[in-house]
């Protein structure tokens, strides 16, 4: 249940706080006082649209709070301890503030967190029935979740369930899909590869390959140099037909000196070192003799190394700017060769999985229609007793299935394979027909009253709004309501627009909404009324122009005696 609320800079109202306790409140005042303010108030802190608009005229940013007690509140409890967040002695605070710069903030126990985790947790704590919910009666997609929403425990599993089966064999059809349609446009696809890697498996290219080639070419490009530097350099070395060798004289200083080895280190040094160097220079003098062997320009090797490079530059205009990039694009058409090669495998693989998806959904979806309809048999005796209380005693409510028009089933849904429309027969003798075609508005609002009071008898929000749930009623009907709100009010604690005597008279507590001006500025004030005061409030609401025609006083007494016995003698909802 709701504790308090405070609100700052919400339209017309400057600061407000609002105290509640058990039972049944309700918020009554001229129209055009501000009533609605307060429910606006109230679905920005359970998480709602953050309307700009509703911040306060000269002001930059405005804020509401709630408090709520969800002691033994398992369902929260669980969910505070899922986001780490500690309710102390089981107070909830939600706090929410919007501002004109579009900054928008949340708390949760004074946590700063998402507006969704807000409004999820805000779900499980009050439960708003706004003017326009009623119009969802209107439309039939929307009755099977009204449906769904009296199941007990097992019937919300197996809507997880559904759901979760549904998402499955989505992601599969839409791979599958994929799979298939991929299957089916392979064959140019694998044509198109197959010649690429047979080109390039030919061409056989290895890496480092092209360098390799380039650097050669380029000593075939100054071979002629080459043969003539190697060619001097050996006959300086060995000797030639003019040359005197320069090896020939080396040999002979070296063993001149090598005969004065005995006179002293001296020359034992420089033998050495012309000993080395003439074994270093006769080892040139063999290398060259191998360059000069090896070495000449050979047109045919020239012409090879040629027609490698401009083949391996063929492959790089068409795969990559080089041989790396080249052979990593041919291991890709590889791959991409033998995905589709296997292809059949895996789509026969994925049809497989895709039918054993299909027939989970469809067993799932077909134990869910069957507990829907013996919950649909269930529901409408609890609806057509409803209405029963609210003066519909001869209507006929009916939850219909509605078959497929070419009866195959449809693609699966997170709902379930079930449509279902509320029917209604409001006279004896007359035809079920859409509740769409033949509701008027307080026939409306009695059924959704009525959908409210089954929501109530179950174990879920501790508390409720209803922001004029008494459209299009009055007379009698208006007395019947406010006996149903009140019987509402004995299990859940509930929040009440009104306009309706009636209703006003049947709360326990009544809080007036006035519209004023102070300082030249239009302020909104609620004050919570005492006995005294709430019998000039209700004769207002019957029509004594300011409350204070005695025989308005006196009705208005005489409402509040009666519904305190009522009250009294309403039994507590199980």
């Amino acid at each position: 249940m709701i504790l308090s609320m405070r609100m700052n800079n919400i339209a017309l109202i400057e600061t407000l706080t609002l105290e509640f306790a058990d039972g049944l409140h309700v918020l009554t005042g001229e129209t055009g006082a501000g009533k609605s303010i307060i429910v606006d108030a109230v679905n920005l802190v359970l998480g709602g649209r953050a309307d700009r608009d509703l911040i306060r005229t000269g002001t930059e940013k405005a804020w509401v709070e709630a408090v709520f007690d969800a002691a033994g509140n398992a369902r929260v409890e669980a969910f505070l301890a899922e986001q780490s967040i500690e309710a102390e002695g089981g107070l909830v605070s939600l706090y929410r503030e919007i501002s004109r710069s579009g900054r928008n903030l949340c708390r949760i126990c004074g946590v700063v967190m998402p507006v969704g985790t807000l409004k999820e947790l805000a779900a499980m704590l009050m439960d708003v029935h706004g003017q326009h919910e009623a119009q969802f009666l209107m439309d039939s997609r929307y009755h099977l979740r009204f449906l769904d929403e009296s199941g007990d425990d097992a019937h919300q599993a197996l809507l997880a369930q559904v759901e979760e089966a549904c998402q499955a064999f989505m992601t599969n059809h839409r791979r599958y899909a994929k799979l298939v349609k991929e299957n089916e446009q392979k064959h140019f696809r694998m044509e198109t590869l197959k010649k690429s890697l047979e080109e390039l498996k030919k061409a056989k290219l290895k890496p480092g390959e092209e360098e390799a080639l380039t650097a050669e070419k380029e000593r075939f490009r100054h071979a002629e140099k080459i043969a003539l530097a190697v060619r001097t350099a050996y006959s300086a070395i060995a000797g030639g037909e003019e040359a005197e060798p320069v090896l020939g004289r080396l040999k002979e200083a070296f063993q001149a000196l090598k005969s004065l080895e005995g006179l002293g280190e001296p020359y034992q040094s420089l033998a050495a070192r012309c000993e080395s160097a003439y074994y270093e220079l006769e080892e040139a003098g063999y290398d060259l003799a191998d360059m000069m062997e090896s070495g000449e320009f050979d047109p045919r090797r020239a012409e090879q190394v040629e027609a490698r490079l401009d083949l391996i530059r063929r492959m790089e205009r068409k795969y990559g700017d080089s041989i790396a990039a080249v052979l990593a694009q041919q291991e890709g058409m590889q791959e991409e060769y033998d995905h589709f090669a296997s292809l059949d495998q895996q789509v026969a693989a994925m049809g497989r999985e895709h039918k054993r998806l299909l027939a989970a959904y469809r067993g799932l979806a077909k134990q869910l229609t069957a507990s829907r309809k013996a919950l649909a048999e269930v529901f409408q005796r609890r609806m057509m007793a409803q209405l029963t209380d609210l003066g519909m005693d001869k209507t006929v409510f009916q939850a219909s299935f509605i078959p497929k028009a070419d009866g195959r089933p449809a693609m699966p849904q997170p709902s379930g394979d079930d449509e279902v429309a509320f029917m209604l027969s409001p006279n004896p003798g007359e035809p079920m027909k859409p509740l769409a075609k033949i509701a008027s508005g307080g026939e409306l609002s009695r059924i959704m009253l009525a959908l409210k009071s089954i929501e109530a008898e179950k174990a879920g929000v501790g508390c409720m709004v209803f922001d004029e749930i008494d459209t299009g009623i009055s007379g009698r009907m208006a007395q019947v309501v406010a006996e149903k709100m009140a019987l509402i009010a004995r299990s859940r604690q509930v929040l009440c627009v009104t306009h309706l005597p009636q209703i006003a008279a049947m709360a326990e507590h009544q809080f007036l909404v006035e519209k004023g001006t102070e300082e030249g500025r239009t302020n909104t004030r609620v004050t919570l009324l005492d006995a005294g005061d709430r019998v000039g409030e209700i004769a207002r609401m019957l029509g004594g122009a300011d409350g204070s025609e005695a025989s308005a006083m006196q009705h208005a007494a005489h409402m509040l005696d009666q519904a305190a016995i009522l009250r009294q003698n309403t039994p507590q909802n199980s």
